[in-house]
């Protein structure tokens, strides 16, 4: 497991749909190596703060591997950091991480957090309103991850799996009760649940 790029973004204006918006989802490849502090990483931005950034979604991660199936399966022509993502990463199923898992990536230490819901904005990036939802089918999320450790990060780093909760409860089970809600009930088995997943988990 690695760090094949990282990726930041500042927020941006662009026109959609006739209507002026604020974003930050446009991110790109930097070289060196680059904080991870606080919430974000030096030189990142959300333009939304109510449903973008914060502690349960500090750093988001893609994988090479998901974005090839994304090439090959759909003929997206894909790049680090086309998805939003800070941190593009290979070698790992990333709908196969446990929810609470710690990883040391560079100096820092996060945790796995939540998968990525998709909004509007990921549309935007695209320029396919409906991507969002053909993104949420497929089932490949990427993850979030809060800072348990501030440190930096740079290209080519290794990602090591410190621990892991013993739920068992997957990013992919998440993702997968979104379309069944029997699988709900499996989410009360995770500690320290993000809000919409807590609500979610108990409707």
């Amino acid at each position: 497991m690695r760090v094949v790029s990282v990726n930041v973004g500042a927020v941006r204006e662009v026109v959609w749909r006739d209507e002026i918006v604020t974003t930050a989802i446009w991110k790109h490849p930097v070289e060196g190596r680059v904080a991870i502090r606080g919430v974000n990483l030096d030189g990142d931005d959300q333009a939304d703060r109510q449903v973008h950034g914060g502690r349960d979604k500090a750093v988001y991660a893609y994988a090479r591997e998901d974005y090839d199936a994304w090439r090959d399966g759909h003929g997206v022509a894909t790049a680090p950091g086309l998805f939003g993502e800070n941190l593009t990463v290979e070698g790992v199923d990333l709908r196969q991480a446990i929810v609470g898992e710690r990883w040391a990536v560079g100096s820092a230490v996060l945790e796995v957090a939540q998968p990525r819901l998709p909004c509007y904005k990921l549309g935007i990036r695209m320029d396919d309103s409906h991507f969002p939802r053909r993104f949420q089918a497929e089932g490949r999320m990427g993850a979030y991850f809060r800072i348990v450790r501030e440190g930096d990060v740079g290209a080519g780093d290794a990602v090591e799996i410190l621990s892991r909760p013993e739920h068992g409860v997957t990013l992919g089970d998440m993702v997968g009760a979104l379309q069944d809600r029997s699988k709900a009930a499996l989410l009360g088995r995770v500690p320290a649940l993000p809000t919409f997943w807590r609500r979610f988990a108990t409707a």
